[in-house]
C-alpha cells in the first residue's frame, strides 16, 4: 500500500454554529471512495497517524476534530468555552455537517473507543450515509460501562483506584467520582483544573498500565491545553453518559441491517471489557465481531495486523 502523505491536501474550520468551527481535514484520492476517521476520547483530538491505514490512491480520507479539541475552535481548556453547546447531538449534526460541504454521498465510518460509541449514534441516524463501519475497541457508553472504568476497576488496581478517589473533595468520595471531577474541570482556580485533569489521566493510564504490547502511558503524556480539553470533555460526556438513553444503541442496532461491519477487540481491554463488543455483535448480524487475545484497549501487533485485513475488506479495487 502507498504510503498517505504526511501533509493534508485540503483542510479548514467549518462553522457549525454556536460559536464552534469544527476542523477538517482530506488526503488521497478526490474521486475515492470516502472514508470518514473518528477519533476516541472524546476530546482526545484526531489521529496523526491513522489515515497511514488507508491507501490514498484508493480512499478519499476525511479526518476532524470534534467540538472543543484539537484544532477546533474554540478550545474546552478555555473555561469560558460553554460546554452546553457540546453534546452528542451537537457531534452528530457536525459529522452531517461536514459531509454536505464536502459533497460526500456515502462514507465509510473507522474509529475506536468513544469514537464507536459517535460512529453507531451516526450510522443508526443516517444509515443511508454510511458504507461500511470498523470499530476498535468497542463502546457504547453505557452507565454500567462508566461506573465500571470509574469504579468498578477499583477491584484490579485498588491502589491507583484510591488515588484518584481522593482526588476529589472529601464529601464527594462516596458518590460519583466523573461527576465529582466533572466540577472540578469547571473550578474558577486554574490550578484545582490542572490537578484535576492530571489525576484523571493518572488512572486511566492504570487502566492500561498491564498493556505491554499497546502504549501504556499514553493518558498523562498529554501535555498543557490538550490534557485540560480531553479531561474536560471527557467528565463532561461520561457524566451524562453521552446523553444517550441507557442501551439505545443497542436497541437500536436493526437500523444498521445491510451495513457491514467489523469489530476489533482486545481480549485484555479492562478498560471496555469485550463484552460491549460481544453484545453488540449479537445484536448486528452484518458485523463480524474479532476477538485478538493478546491486545487490550490500546492494541498489539495482532491487533494492528487485524485492522489491515478489515480495511483492505472494504478497499476499493482498481479501476
Amino acid at each position: 500500500m502507498a504510503d498517505a502523505p504526511s501533509k493534508p491536501d485540503d483542510c479548514g474550520l467549518l462553522d457549525v454554529g454556536d460559536g464552534n468551527r469544527m476542523y477538517w481535514e482530506t488526503r488521497g484520492n478526490p474521486v475515492g471512495e470516502p472514508v470518514l476517521i473518528v477519533h476516541g476520547g472524546p476530546g482526545a483530538g484526531r489521529s496523526r497517524n491513522a489515515h497511514k491505514q488507508f491507501n490514498p490512491e484508493r480512499f478519499r480520507i476525511v479526518a476532524f476534530d470534534q467540538r472543543g479539541c484539537g484544532d477546533s475552535v474554540p478550545s474546552a481548556a478555555d473555561p469560558s468555552t460553554d460546554m452546553s453547546c457540546n453534546k452528542t447531538e451537537h457531534l452528530l449534526a457536525d459529522m452531517e455537517a461536514l459531509r454536505h460541504h464536502l459533497g460526500i454521498d456515502r462514507w465509510l465510518l473507522y474509529g475506536g473507543s468513544w469514537a464507536s460509541t459517535l460512529i453507531l449514534a451516526y450510522a443508526q441516524r443516517h444509515p443511508d450515509r454510511v458504507l461500511g463501519i470498523v470499530l476498535i475497541g468497542v463502546t457504547m457508553t453505557r452507565p454500567q460501562e462508566v461506573d465500571w472504568l470509574y469504579h468498578g476497576l477499583r477491584l484490579v488496581r485498588p491502589a491507583e483506584w484510591q488515588r484518584f478517589r481522593d482526588g476529589v473533595p472529601e464529601e464527594d468520595r462516596d458518590g460519583n467520582l466523573v461527576e465529582a471531577y466533572r466540577r472540578l474541570m469547571e473550578h474558577p482556580d486554574a490550578a484545582v483544573r490542572e490537578q484535576a485533569a492530571r489525576g484523571w489521566c493518572a488512572w486511566e493510564d492504570a487502566a492500561i498500565a498491564h498493556e505491554a504490547l499497546g502504549k501504556p502511558g499514553q493518558y498523562s503524556a498529554k501535555i498543557d491545553a490538550g490534557r485540560l480539553a480531553f479531561v474536560r470533555i471527557c467528565t463532561h460526556y461520561f457524566a451524562h453518559a453521552a446523553w444517550l438513553e441507557d442501551g439505545q444503541l443497542l436497541r437500536d442496532a436493526h437500523r444498521l441491517d445491510g451495513i457491514p461491519g467489523v469489530l476489533i477487540h482486545g481480549r485484555l481491554d479492562l478498560s471496555a471489557p469485550v463484552r460491549t463488543a460481544w453484545e453488540l455483535a449479537q445484536a448486528w448480524p452484518d458485523a463480524e465481531l474479532w476477538i485478538i487475545e493478546d491486545s487490550g484497549h490500546t492494541g498489539s501487533p495482532a491487533m494492528a495486523a487485524a485492522i489491515a485485513d478489515a480495511v483492505e475488506r472494504f478497499t476499493p479495487p482498481r479501476s
